[in-house]
């Protein structure tokens, strides 16, 4: 009998269109699964007999207790060389082989424009008007001239300035190493974290999801925000503190927010954020394109192919030494 292979949170049905699994053995049974699956016991009872599991992203978290649970598993393949919500340690210790894949940074730094400018222009406020039957509701804001704080000024932060630039915005850029050398490179300035939240009037935010970056902008850092200034995230939810950032938007600290991340995805039916005016979301589609995909399957089939072979590339956990 040949390997079995679940693929999780195929939210779009994508997973059989853009992976080429006829390299596998043809004796490989691929399962994709659309919908989430949010509770131990039914994710345990439906990964019995899946000795691969495709992890989409951050989709679907796997702490040791839920691991504990997957006797069959053996090898797990997540989206990208970086996983907040595997633990790793459990993996290893559980003789789980954990893969990555290769990935594209301009996906997630095109839709943090498209997000920016829809709040700087109002334009699902402006859709819904002519839809209704109205006209013209609001007066936008020029990019030019403003403001673009960058929290974060890695490779993406830098995609991302390079357009605030050509736009003719001034952007700044703070995150906890950053140096006043590397912001230069990206023809930017360093500045440091109460300048950056006091003076932008959009905030971005391109940081990696980890125990220093979690709830890092929280209620202070918002409180230092102009009224009239926005926040912009497609990086991870829990970078931002989300109960400080519903008060803020509720209470017109802010004047709004666009975000494609959440603490808890997909997000709950009954969450602020689906009712908030002064809020535009959209479902973690940050690096949900065609190129991308192409990109993902393509390592994906490629790892599995390779550890089938008894030969795992891209290992994500390799063993510790000694």
């Amino acid at each position: 009998m040949g390997s079995r292979v679940a693929v999780l949170d195929d939210y779009q049905g994508a997973a059989l269109e853009f992976g080429d699994w006829a390299e596998l053995p043809a004796d490989t049974e691929i399962v994709p699964f659309r919908e989430h699956i949010d509770d131990d016991e039914e994710l345990a009872v439906r990964l019995v007999g899946f000795d691969v599991v495709v992890a989409m992203r951050e989709r679907t978290p796997f702490t040791r207790a839920r691991l504990e649970r997957l006797r069959d598993l053996r090898l797990l393949v997540t989206t990208g060389m970086f996983n907040a919500v595997i633990d790793m340690d459990a993996a290893r210790d559980l003789g789980i082989i954990v893969a990555g894949t290769s990935g594209v940074l301009t996906p997630t730094a095109e839709l943090t424009w498209g997000l920016l400018v829809a709040l700087a222009r109002h334009i699902p406020e402006e859709d819904r008007s002519i839809r209704d039957g109205g006209w013209q509701t609001s007066v936008g804001i020029d990019l030019a001239g403003s403001t673009l704080g960058l929290v974060g000024l890695g490779n993406l932060g830098a995609l991302v300035a390079a357009v605030g630039l050509a736009f003719g915005m001034k952007v700044i850029a703070w995150s906890q190493n950053l140096t006043d050398e590397r912001a230069a490179a990206v023809g930017v300035r360093s500045v440091e974290h109460d300048e950056l939240f006091e003076t932008a009037d959009f905030v971005s935010v391109h940081l990696v999801l980890s125990d220093r970056s979690r709830g890092l902008i929280d209620a202070r850092a918002l409180a230092l925000m102009k009224p009239a200034a926005y926040l912009v995230n497609t990086s991870r939810g829990p970078i931002v503190d989300e109960p400080a950032l519903v008060d803020a938007l509720e209470r017109g600290a802010l004047a709004g927010a666009a975000l494609d991340v959440f603490d808890q995805e997909p997000l709950p039916p009954d969450h602020p954020f689906r009712r908030l005016p002064n809020v535009i979301v959209t479902p973690h589609i940050g690096y949900v394109t065609r190129r991308c995909y192409r990109v993902f399957y393509r390592d994906i089939v490629d790892d599995i192919a390779a550890y089938l072979r008894g030969e795992p590339i891209r290992v994500v956990n390799p063993p510790k030494p000694g």
